[in-house]
Parts: structure tokens; C-alpha cells; sequence
């Protein structure tokens, strides 16, 4: 009777338990719904901050800011005022920006451009004297030399009307269709001289809200021209410029010691157009090769597909035979004569050398992985939209050092199971390893920056904000992840660890280390690299980079990809009764990071035209960190992947 009442009484409290279990997923259901349904009533007043859009009446004035100047010849952006260009009548003011504007290298400043909403302007004097007038720009010696060599650089100017960018059309020989390059050209070269663009035509689009009497900015197109000064005739009473027609325009040269005037000027036409407000930034963002993208969706899940046939193999033939011929009580001493991954059962979870550095790369990567996957899931939603400047970078920075919670978190378990004893060091290793190799390369970079005068040189105290948000959010989250880590109970083996470790016998070539690196990171990397080389070339050519639909469905596959070879080539290393694992399975899964530096240095010799030496330095250094957060985010994959691996397979076997 005893029996039966306990039994009883434990039935009714766990009946009991689930009831309030089932109350409680109710209650947070409803709390959903509730939020949900309110979100819903407000989103149609809300707008992302920095993206709503703004109300224009007629005539009213449309500023146009100057973001910066970028070459992809130099990858040093300057300020738009670097060079000696018109300045406004008032005083030149910029606009505060936050972190990722700042470490793209963006000064965003006013402009003496005047143009009203709605209203055309015919060819107008850009610069004016201290008597209101219109005048032409003298250049000194020094000042034409800066000019000179900023064309001779290929420099382009970014100029922005409305939060939007400024994009010069042209039309592609082959197809015929219209395209679009963000900013215009400074000036052309040819047969080593240079030409200034000083007139530019301004074509602007505009959407007409017939309801409220309201203009809204939908299209920045420029035509950049290089007119000859003298061919410039500027109406003494009108003030306004006229170009001479009857002759061949003749193009602003620009020669140290001979140019010493340049006449700038601009006109602005206005078009009527339906484009409305949310699709605007179409025409920068347009898909023109979007069938690439979804062959390289397609190579990817074939490369998928053919690493889940092996490993399929594996599992359910060579992995099911091994399980049942081990399992069989009368083969045993059969069994312990043969070969294979049970022998080495009783070393394969004993602690790796220098399990603290591991583990604090394991957590590093940790931290890569989530920030890149929370990143682009992010953008791929829109909410990392172009149209907020610098919102990707400072969303990244943010997300790395928030999840430093969770990489201190699994790093202090892992450096439990492993028997470390000094987690305090542990935990500092992890937070100050990976940050302090990203932050000093940065620093020494920024110094040769600071000596070009660019405008991509990190402000000394944005390095402060920087070191501050490192030591005051990253390092304190980390050890906080370390904490509650290192008291949760370590991740449990299914085998005991042999006092005395077995002598590993001698191994073929295909699993040395090198050749397996090289091996693993084939297949991986042959699922990226053409999104890779998009990226690539948004980043050095100075580009829009919105594809993250792509960028996530490819980032999808390349996990999975890691986990699959890091399975079957930490298989492969069992098999030949190698137990040394923790290290390899790290290294050997990082093996796309390899060709992604191979892939660098292919595409700096192949696609960028760089010739000085302080250029070079910033594209091998910024590829160097590149390529170490990638190889960090893989390895990890591939840790991770190969231990749970092996924890499944030897919990499936009967150990004595």
C-alpha cells in the first residue's frame, strides 16, 4: 500500500507538473500573440531608423552631401575636401556618423551644390567669390599635382542627395543593358595626362504623392564631363554659365605649372517618375547575374549530396559492421586482434597538449560563427539595409562582442572535460587572444594610413571607443560565460581514459596533417568561392554587396560541408588507430581557409591594379584577418562536428 501511494502521489504531481507546464506555454503563447498583434498595429507608422523617407514640397532645397573619394588602385578613401574643391558659403559641416561610417573611412560633409526640388537649372557656376560671384578655382603648382595624381589614381567621388548615392550609367557592349558605377570618375586619363570631370549633369527622378502635395527623391544619376575653361562663358548679369557649341568640346586638361584656373559647374534636370520611394535602391541592387548565383547554389548541394552518399557509407555499412562485429561477445578476442577505431577506445578523450590555447580558439571561433550567421541573417531580413551607412560593420563589432557570452560559455566547458584546472587564465587567453592580433594588425595599418592622410585612418579616439567596448563588454561577458561554464558538469565520455597511452602506429601519407588540411578544405571551399569573389569585389572595388539571400543558403552549406568532411576524415584517422583528434580535426577543418588566402593573393594579382607599397601592405594585412576569422569559423565547425562524431560512434559499442 506504501508502494502504490507513492506511485500514486508521484502520478499526480507529475500530471500536476505538466499541467503548469502546459499553463505556463500558454501564457507565453498569448504573450506572443499579444506582441505580435501590436507590432502589426505599429509597423505601419515605422520606419527603420536612418531609412524613412522624407516629405519634399516643391522648390524646396534637396541637399547633396560628399561622402568621400575611393580608388580601388589605392584603397585609401580621403575626404572629399582632401583636394581643393569648392567650399560652401557658410562654413563646411559634418555630419556625425557612427562606427562602421568611421572605419569605411566616410566624412560626410555639405557641398555648394544648390539644387530645389522639381526645378531644373541650366549650367550653373559651382564656385563662388566672397562678392557672391561666380569664379573659377585657382590651382598652384602643388595643388595641380594633387589633382593630376588623384586622376591618375582613378579616384572616384561619392556624392549622396536624399541618403542616396550618386551613380554614373552605362551600357554594356555585349548585352546592351543599362548599368550603373556608384560616384562618378574624377578625371580620365590618356597617354599619361589628366582630364577633369568639372561639369557633371545632374538627372534626378522624383515620385509625386498626389494625396499629400509631396515630392519624394528616387533616382541620382550623373553624367561627368571634362570641358576646357575657356569654353565655359559665364552671363555677368544672369550669372549663369553657357557651354560654346560651335566647336568640338575640348577636354580640362590638368598640368602642374601650365592649368592654373578650372572653371567648375553642373545642371540638374528633373524627371517625373513611378518609382516609388521603397524601391529605389532597385537599380543599385539589380541581379544582373543572378544565374550565377543559383549555379552556385546548385554546385554547392551536389557538392552536399556527394559528401552525404560517403558518409552514408560510413554510417550504415563500414560504421554498422564495425558496431556489430565489436558488440559480439564470442568475436572478442577476434576482435581485439583486428585493427580499427575500438582500439584506441581507451585514449581517444585524453586530454590534447595545450589544451588551454585550444580551447581558446574554439572559443573565438564560437564567437565568428554566431556574429556571422546573426549578421547575415539580419541583412538577409533587410535590416542591415544599404541605405543605413556603416550598419553591417557596427552590427558585426556589437554582435562579436556580445557573443563573447557564449563563447566563454563552451569554451569553459570543453577546458573542463579536458581537465584544466586554471580557468581565470583560460578565460582571459580567450577573450584578449584573437582580439589582440585583430586590434594590433589594425593599429600598425592605421599608422601608415595616418602618414597618407586618409580619411580610412581610424580616429585615435574611435581606437579608444573600440578598446573600451572590447574591455568593457567583450572581456566581462567572456569571463561570465567562463563562470557559469566552468560549474556546469563537464561533457561526459562514453569510455574511460587509459592511464598509460597507447603508441600510435605508423601512419600512411594521406592522413599527415598537411596533406589532410589541403585535402578537407577542397570540397568546402568549392562551394563558396563564387560568392567569395562577389565579395571580394565589393569590398576592394568599393561595391553594393546585398545578395545575402545567397550569402545565407551558401553559408547554410558550408556548414554543413565542414561537418561532413571533418566526420570523414577524422573517421579515416581512427581507422589507422590515430587518436591524436583535438588538434587535427581543428587544423584539418580550417583547410578552406588555405585557398581563401590562395584565392587573395590570385585575385590582387588578377583583378586589382595596386603598384605601391603601402596599398599592397593594407590588402595583405586586411586579407590576413580575413582569412584567420575564417579559419577560426571553420575549424570550430569542424571541432564541434567531429567530437559529437565521435562521442555518438563509441557510446554505440560495449566497452569492458
Amino acid at each position: 500500500p506504501n508502494v502504490g501511494t507513492l506511485i500514486r502521489t508521484r502520478i499526480e504531481s507529475e500530471f500536476l507538473f505538466a499541467g503548469m507546464a502546459v499553463s505556463y506555454y500558454q501564457q507565453i503563447m498569448l504573450l506572443a500573440l499579444v506582441t505580435t498583434l501590436v507590432t502589426l498595429q505599429l509597423c505601419e507608422g515605422f520606419y527603420v531608423p536612418g531609412v524613412a523617407p522624407v516629405e519634399y514640397t516643391k522648390s524646396s532645397v534637396v541637399d547633396v552631401r560628399a561622402v568621400k573619394m575611393t580608388s580601388s588602385k589605392t584603397q585609401l578613401p580621403y575626404e572629399y575636401y582632401s583636394v581643393p574643391f569648392c567650399k560652401p558659403q557658410k562654413q563646411v559641416d559634418y555630419k556625425s556618423e557612427n562606427l562602421g561610417e568611421i572605419l569605411r573611412g566616410d566624412r560626410i560633409s555639405n557641398t555648394p551644390y544648390l539644387i530645389n526640388m522639381a526645378e531644373d537649372k541650366k549650367c550653373t557656376v559651382l564656385c563662388h567669390g566672397a562678392d557672391d560671384k561666380p569664379t573659377s578655382v585657382s590651382l598652384t603648382t602643388e595643388q595641380a599635382k594633387l589633382f593630376q595624381q588623384r586622376i591618375l589614381d582613378e579616384y572616384s567621388i561619392h556624392l549622396i542627395a536624399d541618403n542616396l548615392p550618386v551613380a554614373t550609367p552605362f551600357q554594356m557592349q555585349e548585352s546592351e543593358d543599362r548599368e550603373y558605377e556608384i560616384g562618378y570618375k574624377f578625371g580620365i586619363s590618356l597617354d599619361g595626362k589628366a582630364y577633369i570631370n568639372n561639369f557633371l549633369k545632374f538627372d534626378l527622378k522624383f515620385h509625386y504623392i498626389k494625396e499629400t502635395d509631396t515630392y519624394r527623391v528616387v533616382g541620382f544619376e550623373v553624367t561627368p564631363q571634362s570641358i576646357d575653361s575657356s569654353m565655359i562663358s559665364i552671363d555677368p548679369e544672369t550669372l549663369e554659365c553657357a557651354l560654346t557649341s560651335d566647336q568640338t568640346v575640348k577636354p580640362q586638361i590638368v598640368e602642374p605649372g601650365t592649368t592654373e584656373t578650372i572653371t567648375f559647374a553642373y545642371m540638374v534636370k528633373w524627371e517625373l517618375s513611378e518609382i516609388r520611394w521603397a524601391s529605389r535602391w532597385d537599380v543599385y541592387l539589380a541581379m544582373s547575374d543572378a544565374q550565377i548565383h543559383w549555379f552556385n547554389i546548385v554546385n554547392a548541394l551536389i557538392i552536399v549530396l556527394l559528401m552525404s552518399g560517403i558518409l552514408t557509407i560510413i554510417m550504415v555499412r563500414a560504421l554498422r559492421r564495425d558496431i556489430a562485429r565489436y558488440n559480439r561477445e564470442e568475436d572478442m578476442e577476434e576482435t581485439l586482434e583486428e585493427s580499427g577505431w575500438k582500439l584506441v577506445h581507451g585514449d581517444i578523450f585524453r586530454p590534447p597538449q595545450h589544451s588551454r590555447l585550444l580551447v581558446s580558439l574554439v572559443g573565438s571561433g564560437i564567437q565568428i560563427l554566431c556574429m556571422t550567421f546573426i549578421t547575415i541573417a539580419l541583412a538577409m531580413l533587410g535590416m542591415l539595409s544599404p541605405a543605413s551607412r556603416g550598419s553591417l560593420m557596427t552590427a558585426a563589432i556589437f554582435l562579436f562582442n556580445f557573443m563573447g557570452l557564449f563563447g566563454g560559455y563552451f569554451s569553459a566547458r570543453l577546458y573542463r572535460t579536458m581537465k584544466g584546472i586554471q580557468w581565470k587564465s583560460a578565460a582571459v587567453q580567450t577573450a584578449m587572444l584573437i582580439p589582440a592580433i585583430t586590434f594590433g594588425t589594425v593599429f600598425v595599418l592605421n599608422f601608415f594610413i595616418w602618414g597618407k592622410k586618409s580619411s580610412g585612418a581610424v580616429p585615435f579616439t574611435t581606437m579608444l571607443a573600440l578598446l573600451a567596448i572590447w574591455l568593457g563588454i567583450a572581456l566581462p561577458l567572456v569571463f561570465l560565460g567562463y563562470f557559469f561554464g566552468y560549474r556546469k558538469e563537464p561533457f561526459k565520455h562514453p569510455v574511460r581514459t587509459n592511464q598509460i597511452p597507447r603508441q600510435v602506429p605508423e601512419q600512411s601519407w594521406h592522413t599527415n596533417i598537411i596533406a589532410g588540411t589541403m585535402l578537407a578544405g577542397i570540397l568546402p571551399f568549392g562551394s563558396v568561392f563564387l560568392e567569395l569573389s562577389f565579395i571580394f569585389t565589393a569590398i576592394w572595388k568599393n561595391q553594393f554587396y546585398y545578395m545575402f539571400g545567397f550569402l545565407f543558403l551558401v553559408f547554410v552549406i558550408l556548414i554543413i560541408t565542414i561537418g561532413q568532411v571533418s566526420i570523414i576524415v577524422v573517421y579515416f584517422q581512427l581507422c589507422a588507430e590515430n587518436y591524436h583528434w583535438w588538434w587535427r580535426s581543428f587544423i584539418m577543418s580550417g583547410g578552406p581557409a588555405i585557398y581563401l588566402m590562395l584565392y587573395s593573393v590570385f585575385y590582387f594579382m588578377n583583378r586589382l591594379d595596386i603598384t605601391d607599397f603601402i596599398p599592397c601592405l593594407l590588402y595583405f594585412g586586411y586579407s590576413f584577418l580575413i582569412v584567420l576569422m575564417f579559419w577560426l569559423m571553420c575549424a570550430t565547425i569542424g571541432f564541434f562536428s567531429a567530437y559529437f562524431f565521435i562521442r555518438k560512434i563509441y557510446s554505440a559499442v560495449k566497452i569492458d
